[in-house]
């Protein structure tokens, strides 16, 4: 076991090694500075690799190959992935378990070049700089994405794999990996002997233990768990997610394939390419005989609502120049394709929306919330600027909350969509929700100086309007404790420092209770504040800050000229 920790020590190694080649004290220092974190350890990889490819023959083809996987695969391989992976003999039917290596075998025949990710159980190179140097390092890896490609299929074709049922997952450990991502290798690298790999998996793909394992790792496309089969995921579905063109371009053209054909989840293979962005397969997919570009899943998207909610410009223009294509067929949320870009900020495909004759900007969800509302929820400026450049944009709808798009970009702390919606004629910035607070209520509350500034340069804004608990904006940023919104309010004329809410409770009354003492200090410095206020509970300021253990609040209140030592509180 001791052997298998080895590579530990080795970056050290390979530093100590590096300064000591130095023949003079002055290079040593030298190269000891040029070394910061794998940087100049490129003499110390060349002689490790140089020491791999020494071995006999078969530890070095196997070094070569393990190398190969960690420095190419989509994500990292757990040690028994690795292991069958390197098992697998390309285009052989049969998978031989007895050919399967130790990982103490791939340590040993890497020599100290990969180790053992304790916490995740992952096999990793000991450095990034290691990955740097090997994939650049001529002629080292021959085609890998094409290797990997044919690796993947060929261990999902084998008999191993497809004689096996779900219940036997345990024992194909590279089933996961291979099935979700063999189409990402070919993609990047198809030989033709991975083509007709490819092609005889997908022939029999809606039968295939690999379909279930592939939609059960896609939970963003609806498929989350209990999964129990994959009938009408069609081989043709699974191509067009990978957007690998060959492909589909033959299953299109061959027997059997219905291009509309919709799967488990209501997807046709149009919808799965356009979520994935693959443009030249959504152009092929397109121009199939009766499609429908309509054709929504389950949750009523469809694939123009796909795109648009990516961001995949290019897909939406296909789709745009579609005729008949719906532009604002909502999906089972009430959404439309732009009011799904408008959420996500994909500026781009907001403005090919909006130059569509026949889109609704103001097409609201479920929740009544229109793309408008959206962009300024999420701070998209750029997508917020797009709408308003048109003139039939509602300013001011609310959606069911009664948050409009001023109050929604106030709430959140957008400064930059607030200033744009307040420049905007029509906009009525004293629009309250649900709660009753306007958008200064709720920039107040939230303590967004910024916002709160842009609000108070417009001399049409209520300053002291109340919310549904009486609290104006004064007393939300006095309750929470936001000494610089507190500080812009009381310099603004008009405001009333003694507004009490539903509870008779003065801002002053919050801050002590809360223990805000610069808060405190900030009011005090006001003539006209009224320090000996009560509440309904007929507790002062004071009152309130001596319960709660405030003491220096309680100083603070006691130094004041004008306060009563005997509040109602005390003397009751």
């Amino acid at each position: 076991m001791a052997d298998i920790f080895k590579p530990r020590f080795l970056l050290a190694s390979l530093h100590i090694e590096a300064i000591l080649r130095g023949t003079t004290l002055a290079r040593r220092r030298k190269t000891l500075k040029s070394i910061k974190d794998g940087v100049g350890l490129g003499d110390a990889y060349s002689a490790t690799l140089e020491r791999i490819k020494a071995q006999d023959e078969e530890k070095a083809n196997l070094a070569i190959a393990t190398l190969t996987w960690i420095c190419h695969s989509d994500r990292p391989l757990h040690v028994n992935e690795l292991c069958h992976a390197l098992a697998v003999e390309i285009g052989e039917m049969d998978f031989d378990q007895e050919n399967v290596p130790s990982i103490g075998t791939l340590l040993d025949c890497c020599q100290g070049l990969i180790t053992v990710d304790a916490e995740a159980s992952t096999v990793r190179l000991i450095h990034y700089t290691v990955q740097e140097y090997l994939c650049n390092y001529p002629g080292l890896f021959n085609k890998p994405h094409s290797l990997l490609a044919e690796t993947c299929l060929t261990y999902l074709n084998s008999q191993q794999v497809t004689s096996h049922s779900l219940r036997d997952r345990g024992r194909m450990p590279f089933l996961k990996y291979s099935s979700r991502y063999w189409g990402t290798h070919a993609n990047k690298d198809l030989s033709d002997h991975a083509r007709a790999l490819a092609l005889q998996l997908l022939n029999q793909y809606e039968d295939h233990i690999s379909a279930v394992s592939f939609l059960e790792q896609e939970p963003r496309f609806g498929y989350i768990g209990g999964i129990t089969n994959s009938t009408l995921f069609s081989g043709l579905h699974c191509a067009s997610f990978f957007g690998v063109v060959e492909l589909v371009t033959v299953l299109v053209n061959g027997e059997g394939y219905k291009v509309d054909q919709q799967d488990c989840g209501g997807r046709t293979p149009l919808a799965w390419a356009a979520r994935s962005g693959h443009e030249e397969v959504v152009n092929i997919l397109l121009e199939g005989k009766n499609v429908d570009p309509n054709r929504p899943d389950k949750y009523d998207r469809t694939p123009l609502g796909w795109a648009a909610l990516e961001g995949h410009e290019r897909v939406v223009k296909l789709m745009l120049e579609r005729e008949g294509v719906d532009l604002n067929r909502p999906d089972k949320t009430g959404q439309g394709p732009l009011g799904c870009a408008a959420f996500k900020g994909h500026e781009g495909v907001v403005k090919l929306l909006l130059e569509r004759e026949g889109v609704d900007p103001n097409r609201p969800n479920n929740n009544d919330r229109t793309p408008l509302v959206w962009a300024a929820l999420e701070g998209h400026e750029r997508v917020v600027k797009l709408m308003l450049e048109r003139g039939d944009v509602d300013l001011n709808r609310s959606d069911k909350t009664g948050y409009g798009p001023l109050g929604c970009a106030a709430f959140k702390g957008h400064e930059g969509v607030v200033k744009l919606l307040l420049e905007r004629g029509g906009v009525d910035p004293n629009r309250p929700n649900g709660d009753d607070r306007t958008p200064l209520g709720w920039a107040a509350l939230e303590g967004h100086e910024g916002v709160v500034k842009l609000m108070l340069k417009r001399g049409d804004v209520d300053l002291n309007r109340p919310d549904k608990d009486g609290d104006g904006p004064l007393g939300c940023a006095a309750f929470k404790g936001h000494e610089g919104v507190v500080e812009l309010l009381l310099g603004r004329e008009g405001v009333d420092p003694n507004r009490p809410n539903n509870d008779d409770r003065t801002p002053l009354g919050w801050a002590a209770l809360k223990g805000h003492e610069r808060v405190v200090k900030l009011m005090l410095e006001r003539g006209d504040v009224d320090l000996n206020r009560p509440d309904k509970y007929q507790r002062t300021p004071l009152g309130w800050a001596s319960m709660k253990g405030h003491e220096r609040v309680v100083n603070l209140l006691r130094k004041r000229d004008n306060f009563d030592p005997n509040p109602l509180d005390e003397r009751s």
